[in-house]
């Protein structure tokens, strides 16, 4: 099968953009393909990192000397980016945190302490990441309520049908991924957030893999809470988003007590902040989450019509290759190409993942193996582990040669 070569029209110069990509390991050139764990970083955030540690370094909200003004005049900015790039409603509904671990645990938490109660539900489905399950069995444990999980198919797809027939009186939240850290599929979120509100049910949606690949209009979709991480995104780790639809945030408990998340403290009780103060409590990571900033500009720069249209065609070489050839298992099969993301999880009969992994890192190349963080849909497959590659934007059409020349080679000298 032949496949057109496109244009790499600015994949080169974003590349350069990116002073990891011209690294080595073990003497040849580093080809990244563990973006789904963790995006590298350009030097627009790595220089505003430098910038804000070394300048206005200083608490937010709480001074009126010029270094806090200047910080939280930094931080506040970026709720403001961030509200624009993800089309919420109004920027009291964004909340920082520090990743998209950390925004389910606060809804699990506020929103289970809430609303749930002893015999009520909550849907998950198969193909989460385990930080989209083990906060709900948490939450289920401490409230005496049941979790439910959709089943997802051979080919990796939700079992929607069975999801519709999982509703009932009790059912108070549903928890999906946009996009699994294993199989690499969209979901049709905008039909489950249908789905939900049909039953009367609110959803939060895990965007840690979506928000870089597909993006979020969550006025579009609906949704009433998404999750994501700003490493995956190109922003420094320890920062990420919570959104949440006002009517939801100003009725949950505060997930964490302390200063900037109160109004007025007395010891007789109180009272707490308005939104979004109420769920930022203690000393934010100040100089970190404004990253968020130029990893966005980056993230819109990367939706450039020529440069997604060549990374789909890497895509679709890889898809080819992989399916092709009959040694491998692929997990996570399209109906479509346009259903997948450039991410591909799989296993090789007769060799072990981590196996193929250490060759493959030999060769220059970063993968993933293992669970992935989402051991049940390993038990879905009967696999103790697969081997995973996610591409970025900024991957080229000659690693993806050099990863399958390479792939070959290691399975010919395991297998």
């Amino acid at each position: 099968m032949k496949f057109e070569i496109l244009l790499k029209m600015n994949v080169e110069d974003i590349r350069a953009l990116f002073p990891a990509l011209s690294q080595k390991v073990y003497g040849k050139p580093l080809v990244y393909f563990d973006n789904a764990a963790t995006a590298q970083r350009p030097q627009s955030v790595i220089d505003a990192w430098e910038r804000l540690v070394k300048g206005p370094n200083a608490n937010i909200h709480r001074a009126v000397h010029h270094l806090a003004v200047e910080a939280t005049d930094e931080y506040e900015s970026t709720r403001d980016e961030v509200q624009k790039f993800i089309n919420a409603g109004s920027r009291e509904e964004v909340i920082f945190t520090s990743g998209t671990t950390a925004s389910i645990n606060l809804v699990a938490f506020s929103f289970g302490e809430t609303y749930i109660h002893e015999g009520d539900e909550i849907i998950v489905s198969e193909s989460e990441h385990h930080s989209n399950i083990v906060p709900w069995q948490m939450l289920c444990q401490r409230k005496k309520a049941v979790l439910k999980v959709i089943p997802v198919d051979e080919d990796g797809y939700l079992k929607l049908d069975e999801f519709r027939n999982m509703f009932t009186a009790r059912t108070k939240l549903v928890a999906v991924t946009q996009i699994s850290n294993v199989l690499g599929l969209i979901n049709p979120i905008k039909e489950i957030v249908n789905i939900c509100h049909s039953n009367n049910c609110p959803i939060l949606t895990d965007g840690a893999q979506g928000i870089v690949h597909e993006g979020i209009d969550v006025q579009d979709i609906d949704c009433d809470f998404y999750a994501f991480s700003g490493h995956k995104i190109y922003a420094a780790s320890g920062t990420g988003v919570l959104y949440g639809k006002k009517r939801w945030l100003e009725e949950m408990l505060p997930w964490q007590g302390g200063g900037e998340m109160i109004d007025h403290v007395r010891f007789s009780g109180t009272t707490y902040a308005s939104l979004p103060e109420k769920f930022e409590a203690g000393t934010q990571n100040i100089n970190a989450t404004p990253t968020l900033k130029p990893a966005i500009e980056m993230a819109r720069m990367m939706k450039d019509k020529d440069v997604q249209a060549y990374q789909n065609s890497v895509r679709d070489y890889l898809l080819h290759e992989l399916t092709a050839d009959g040694r491998i298992q692929l997990f996570g099969v399209p109906h479509g190409t346009d259903e997948k993301i450039s991410l591909f999880s799989f296993a090789v009969q007769g060799a072990h993942h981590e196996d193929l992994a250490l060759i493959l890192d030999k060769m220059g190349i970063a993968t993933r193996s293992g669970q992935m963080c989402a051991e049940p849909i390993m038990d879905r497959y009967g696999v103790t582990g697969m081997l995973r590659i996610s591409l970025a934007p900024y991957n080229t059409m000659e690693e993806a040669e050099y990863f399958i020349k390479s792939l070959n080679k290691a399975i010919s000298m395991l297998v």
